[in-house]
C-alpha cells in the first residue's frame, strides 16, 4: 500500500448534499426577503464554510447576513439528511478500505458538529479514525493546520497521506500540507479546477481510488 492514510472531503467527495444545502439556504434567504439561487447555483458557493457560503449566497446585502447565517444553521439542522446521500460507489469503496491497512480520516469545512452527524448517520459501520468539521479555533481548509493535525492523530507522515476532494480548496490544503491530492469529478467542481490547483491524480469513479492509494497510479 502506497498510503498510510486517507483524509477525504465530505461535502461533493462521500455525500451528494446540495440539494439540503441549497434549499435551507433558500429559505433562509426568503425568511429575510432576499433573493433565492438556483439549486445548481450552490456548486459555486459551496467548500469554504458556512459563513462564506452566507456571504456569497446573500449577495450585496451584508447587514443581513448574521441574521440570514442564523437562520441557516437551524434549518440546516433540521434539515441535514433530507435529501443528502452518499455518491454511487462510495460504500463499496469504504467497506473494501476499511479491510486494508489504510487509516481513514474526513476532514471538512462544514461545522463540525454536522460534519460528526453526517458521518455517523452515513457511514456507522466504517472505522474513521478521526472526522473532524470546521471549528472555531483551527483555521479552515485549505489552510494545512486541521489536515496536519489528523496526520499527527493518525501518526503518519503527511507524504503518506492522501487527500481526496472535489475542489480547489482541497487541493489547496493537500498540497500545503505536503499530502497527495486526488481530485473527483463526481462532485461539485470541474476536472479544470482540479487540475489548474495542484491536483496530483484526478479520478472518475470511487472505484478508481484503490489503485491510486496502491500506487498503481
Amino acid at each position: 500500500m502506497r498510503f498510510s492514510a486517507a483524509i477525504f472531503d465530505l461535502d461533493g467527495t462521500l455525500i451528494d448534499s446540495l440539494a439540503d444545502i441549497g434549499t435551507s439556504m433558500n429559505r433562509a434567504l426568503a425568511t429575510h426577503g432576499l433573493a433565492t439561487h438556483p439549486i445548481e447555483s450552490y456548486r459555486q458557493f459551496v467548500g469554504e464554510g458556512v459563513e462564506v457560503l452566507t456571504q456569497k449566497a446573500s449577495g450585496n446585502h451584508p447587514t443581513l447576513q448574521p441574521a440570514v447565517l442564523a437562520t441557516y444553521r437551524g434549518l440546516y439542522a433540521d434539515n441535514l439528511f433530507g435529501h443528502t446521500e452518499p455518491y454511487a460507489g462510495i460504500a463499496p469503496l469504504l467497506h473494501t478500505l476499511r479491510d486494508l491497512p489504510i487509516q481513514l480520516a474526513v476532514l471538512s469545512n462544514k461545522p463540525h458538529a454536522a460534519t460528526q452527524r453526517l458521518v455517523a448517520g452515513l457511514f456507522s459501520d466504517v472505522p474513521f479514525r478521526a472526522v473532524y468539521g470546521q471549528r472555531p479555533e483551527v483555521p479552515r481548509k485549505p489552510d494545512p493546520a486541521a489536515a496536519l493535525t489528523i496526520a499527527q492523530d493518525l501518526s503518519v507522515n503527511p507524504k503518506d497521506c492522501a487527500f481526496i476532494g472535489d475542489s480547489a480548496i482541497d487541493m489547496r490544503t493537500a498540497n500545503a500540507a505536503g499530502m497527495f491530492a486526488v481530485g473527483v469529478t463526481w462532485g461539485f467542481r470541474s476536472r479544470q479546477e482540479l487540475h489548474e490547483f495542484g491536483a496530483h491524480a484526478v479520478i472518475d469513479h470511487p472505484a478508481e481510488l484503490l489503485g491510486v492509494l496502491r500506487g498503481d497510479a
